[in-house]
This record gives C-alpha cells, sequence and structure tokens, in this order.
C-alpha cells in the first residue's frame, strides 16, 4: 500500500494563511454590512411590500375575514374620487412650499454668516441646532398655545398693533403660515449646519480676492456661496420635499384635542394624518395602505422633478 504523499508543514499553514486572508479581505466586508440589510429588510422593505399587499385587499378592521378580499386597483381608483384625500394632498404641498422655500434660504444666510469670523462662533453654531434636537412632540403643543385664539401669545401681539384677534386653527391660511413658521423655526438650523459643513471646503481665497475686488457681503454670498453649495442645495431640497410630504407631527399636535382630521373642516390635514385616520380611527388597513402607496408615488415623481429641474439649472449655468 502506497501511502500518498504529504507536503512539508510550511505549506500546510501557507493554505490556512491564504484561506484566512482571503475570508478577511473577500468575506468580512459582507459580514459588516450585514446587519444594516438585515434591518432594512425586516423595518424597511418588508413593511413596503405587505403594505403593497394590504393595498390590494378591501381589509377592514371591523369586517371579519375582509383581509382577504381581493379588490385588485379598486382602493387606488376610489382614492381618486376622494375629496378629503385631494385636500390633504393640497394641505401638504401648501405647508411644504411655506415651510421650505423660506427655511432654506434662510439657511443659507445663516450659514453665509457663520462662515465668517465671529466672536462666540462655536457656541452660535451650536445654538442654532437646538430647536432640531427638541423634542417635536413639545414644540407642537408650544406653538399651539402661542398661535391660540384667545390666549395665545401671538395674538396678544397682534393685539397690541390694532389687530384682531385670529383663529390660527380654524383657517386655512391662517394654518398654513403658522404650521410653516413652526417647520422653519425647527429645521432651519439643521439645514443651517450643512451647509456650514459645504462652505468649510470653499477656500478662503475666493472670499479675499472678492474683497480686494470691492464685493459686498451681498455679492460675495450671490457670487461665492450660492454656486458653492449647488450640490448640497440639491440635497437640501430632495430631503425637504420628502420630509413635507411626510410632516405629521407638527400638525398632529397643532390640532386642539390631537384630531388627525386636521381642523373641524381639514383645513391643514396633511397626507400623513389622513392615512393615521383611515387606518386607525376608521380600521380601513386595505384603504390606508394604497394612500400611503400614493404618497410613496408622489414622493417618487416630486423628488424627480426636483432633480431634472436642478440638473436643468445646472446645464443652463
Amino acid at each position: 500500500m502506497v501511502r500518498p504523499r504529504r507536503g512539508p508543514p510550511w505549506a500546510t499553514a501557507d493554505r490556512w494563511a491564504r484561506l484566512h486572508y482571503k475570508l478577511d479581505v473577500k468575506g468580512m466586508p459582507y459580514l459588516y454590512i450585514a446587519p444594516f440589510f438585515l434591518i432594512f429588510f425586516v423595518f424597511g422593505l418588508f413593511p413596503i411590500l405587505y403594505t403593497g399587499w394590504m393595498a390590494l385587499t378591501q381589509w377592514n378592521r371591523v369586517v371579519p375575514g375582509s383581509s382577504d378580499t381581493f379588490v385588485g386597483f379598486g382602493n387606488f381608483a376610489r382614492l381618486i374620487h376622494d375629496d378629503y384625500f385631494w385636500n390633504a394632498l393640497r394641505n401638504t404641498f401648501a405647508i411644504g412650499v411655506l415651510g421650505t422655500v423660506p427655511q432654506l434660504l434662510l439657511a443659507m444666510w445663516i450659514a453665509h454668516l457663520l462662515h465668517r469670523q465671529l466672536r462666540a462662533r462655536t457656541l452660535l453654531r451650536v445654538g442654532v441646532l437646538v430647536p432640531n434636537v427638541t423634542s417635536v412632540a413639545a414644540v407642537g403643543l408650544i406653538f399651539a398655545a402661542l398661535f391660540g385664539r384667545d390666549f395665545g401669545l401671538i395674538n396678544w401681539l397682534l393685539s397690541l398693533v390694532g389687530l384682531g384677534k385670529i383663529d390660527w386653527q380654524a383657517g386655512t391660511w391662517q394654518s398654513w403660515s403658522a404650521l410653516a413658521i413652526m417647520i422653519t423655526w425647527r429645521w432651519t438650523g439643521y439645514n443651517t449646519l450643512i451647509y456650514l459643513a459645504a462652505l468649510q471646503a470653499v477656500p478662503e481665497d475666493l472670499y479675499e480676492a472678492a474683497e480686494v475686488d470691492g464685493a459686498g457681503e451681498f455679492q460675495k454670498f450671490r457670487s461665492i456661496t450660492i454656486p458653492a453649495l449647488r450640490p448640497t442645495i440639491i440635497f437640501t431640497v430632495i430631503m425637504s420635499t420628502i420630509g413635507s410630504i411626510q410632516l405629521f407631527t407638527e400638525p398632529l399636535m397643532f390640532n386642539p384635542g390631537l384630531s388627525p382630521t386636521g381642523g373641524d373642516s381639514r383645513e391643514f390635514q396633511t397626507l400623513a394624518m389622513y392615512v393615521y385616520e383611515q387606518f386607525w380611527s376608521h380600521g380601513k388597513y386595505g384603504y390606508a395602505s394604497a394612500v400611503s402607496w400614493a404618497m410613496f408615488m408622489i414622493i417618487i415623481v416630486a423628488v424627480g422633478v426636483n432633480y431634472l429641474l436642478v440638473r436643468r439649472i445646472r446645464s443652463a449655468t
């Protein structure tokens, strides 16, 4: 019987070293990112797919066995003729525009000021982020008290200049304006720090050369700051658009009694509040899922439109 030859001991050790190297270099990166994909599948992809299946059913909490009633795109067809849905879409769009456009402009200007050599600059940079780290529920309750009809601070200040009391939570434009102010106050600091971080990469030589040429603060802001922030502006516009479409906690806390209807006549009910109303208040799981998927498609369309517009602006410049 002929025994197979065995290689020298160092050959076996060398094979194990190569195998360990391959596992370390090629296998470990996948192991490091595996928790993200696992969490995304459980809490992200699976809920989206499950909600999509629910949107095709007539699932109603008060109707036993309705989860097995397949209606196809019936919920979406009903959505097209739902006046409350279109009202919520209009409110979401209006509050988003009123709260996002001034907010981003103000954030750019504050970032430009904080980028200069100021006393206590670090303290000021930290201070602008304080509204963002404040509890959104507390912010909503405080602003609801500030904009109160009878005892609100805003109405008291208006009465000092001879203006009458405004029912901020009953009128359409009044509620939109109040919510826009709340959103602007809470998110301006967050976007300011994003713009400020982008400004750190801008060479100081550009500002110094502009000063030598006699440029003022506004000219430097228009000719240097805004072009340098263009990629960051794209990011903040897209993220603000997504956040505006998903707006929920602020208008919910602003409404007396925390009702998801957004006022007695649905003056400021957003899409997220309408989903909440259909799902929890009425138990219409299938229809609420259809509204959620409509929100998802609206976000995709809105982000796509923003991207195309910004891309066209960039190519024109």
